[in-house]
């Protein structure tokens, strides 16, 4: 190195040594400009965002039933499958490929759930969701839901990233990154498991989105989430007043680079952990929730109580403007396997039932009585549907009582955020195989509920690797939103 010249510790230190400075003259008079242009999302990624048209919905509750429910055994009920239990599948539904299953070596297989009429609209739901079905008229049932993957994680990709890969921002990454948050001192997007899932934290990550945005788990034990305790040796005084010391060397860091919008959303990342130790705490403290509160969940039963908290919880976190919370059911735990009916799906699915039947009846109520359903969507599925005809797996002959991945066609239900219940959107052929009519793809699933929380899905970009991408691709409708409301 020539000892006349020192070298350039950054580009901004080369520009003010080169061409007499008139390279960082002009590089700070862009970089100015950008300052001023940057919108606050910029320095905090949580601010609050208008949408792109007045909604009643502001929050999502996201109830994903981990390993695919059948439809057919809960809201889609099929008279001709008791016509047919037992016979061939006849030759006019055609064939499609499943993961275990050769169609035409199987039989049908109808249900053993008995459907009734519920509510004024006489919406039909099965004997599985006894509690649900009492918030009938409050449900908007869609029937026709259908994708490609027939394997689990493929299903689990679609249903929460709008793609059959790995890589892409979820959907509650993509609606804090439209929204931002109503809380500043609560994460805006918080996920609880039920064990471990298949398509593991990607389902709940941030893609190519700016890792702000990925989703933060919230466990039942404690503490709620991992490090969040500050250590016993430190005070809340010294802790603060250390933060306040790193806040001033990174303000005075940020102050000689303007326009550099990643230093100021770390340190808003900074401040937001330093809040969260005193909130976090406090809304995981359900003590002070009233005894008819916690029965209303099931907390009073041990079949009901993890699902239950974990309503309750969803509940308090969207009462304190959490944008996004995810609740599984049914993630790998010990020897159970979620929803995920190969063998014996009748049993199964009465048993994960029981435990979120109740629980979800009582989050529908208490949204409901303390006029919080109005502006929140709650959204329940899973990975796909179940096949009408008994499972592969085991044989030609199929496992007499199970049902394989379906993803054909099947069903979500919506509530809330303005949708008005009682009411089903498109439907399954007659034995349940594939959606027939108005078809619902997931790039049309993730519009409509971005238009109910007000944000138009070919709107909603984020520029990446040299073009604009968004949760629907370039496809989707949200021509559905319109028959919600």
């Amino acid at each position: 190195m020539n000892p006349h010249f020192t070298q350039a510790r950054s580009r901004r230190e080369f520009l003010e040594r080169s061409g007499l400075g008139f390279g960082a003259l002009a590089a700070s008079y862009l970089l100015g400009n950008d300052a001023q242009a940057a919108p606050a999302s910029a320095v905090n990624p949580f601010a609050p965002k208008k949408p792109h048209f007045q909604a009643k919905g502001k929050n999502v509750i996201y109830l994903y039933m981990h390993g695919g429910p059948s439809h057919i055994d809960t809201f889609d009920p099929k008279p001709l499958l008791a016509q047919l239990d037992g016979k061939p599948v006849p030759p006019s539904f055609g064939k499609v490929d499943f993961q275990f299953t050769k169609m035409e070596k199987v039989p049908l297989m109808a249900s053993r759930r008995v459907f009734k009429k519920r509510g004024q609209s006489g919406l039909e739901i099965s004997d599985l969701f006894e509690h649900t079905a009492a918030h009938a008229d409050d449900l908007a049932v869609i029937r026709s839901c259908h994708h490609d993957g027939f394997t689990h994680i493929t299903g689990q990709n679609w249903m929460n990233t709008g793609w059959a890969r790995v890589g892409r921002p979820s959907i509650g990454s993509w609606v804090v990154y439209g929204l931002g948050s109503e809380s500043d001192n609560l994460p805006a997007y918080v996920v609880m498991l039920d064990g471990g899932i298949k398509g593991g934290s990607p389902l709940y990550g941030s893609g190519f989105l700016p890792a702000a945005y990925q989703g933060t788990p919230l466990r039942a034990e404690n503490p709620p989430i991992l490090n969040v305790n500050r250590p016993n040796e430190i005070t809340a005084p010294e802790q603060r007043q250390m933060f306040d010391l790193l806040q001033q060397f990174n303000a005075g860091h940020k102050d000689t680079r303007a326009g550099d919008t990643e230093l100021a959303a770390r340190m808003a990342s900074y401040e937001l952990a330093f809040k969260m130790q005193m909130s976090v705490p406090e809304v995981a403290d359900i003590s002070k929730e009233t005894e008819a509160t916690k029965k209303l969940y099931g907390l009073d039963d041990n079949m009901t109580a993890e699902f239950g908290q974990q309503c309750l919880m969803a509940r308090r976190l969207v009462e304190r403007g959490v944008r996004f919370v995810q609740l599984y059911s049914g993630g790998r735990k010990g020897s159970e396997v979620g929803w995920d009916g190969h063998n014996q799906c009748d049993q199964n699915h009465e048993f994960m039932a029981k435990k979120v039947d109740k629980p979800i009846a009582g989050l529908l109520a208490d949204l409901k009585s303390r006029g919080l359903l109005e502006n929140t969507v709650v959204l329940w599925g899973g990975d796909f549907g179940r096949t009408p005809f008994t499972d592969g797996a085991e044989g030609g002959s199929g496992n007499r009582n199970g049902r394989d991945h379906n993803p054909y066609g099947f069903t979500v239900w919506m509530a809330g955020g303005g949708i008005k219940g009682g009411k089903v959107i498109g439907g399954t052929d007659e034995i349940g195989l594939r959606a027939t009519q108005d078809p619902m793809t997931m790039h049309d699933l993730h519009g409509t509920l971005l238009s109910l929380l007000g944000l138009d899905h070919k709107k909603l970009t984020y520029f990446f690797q040299g073009r604009d991408f968004r949760l629907t691709d370039v496809h989707g409708e949200n021509t559905f939103a319109h028959r919600l409301l």
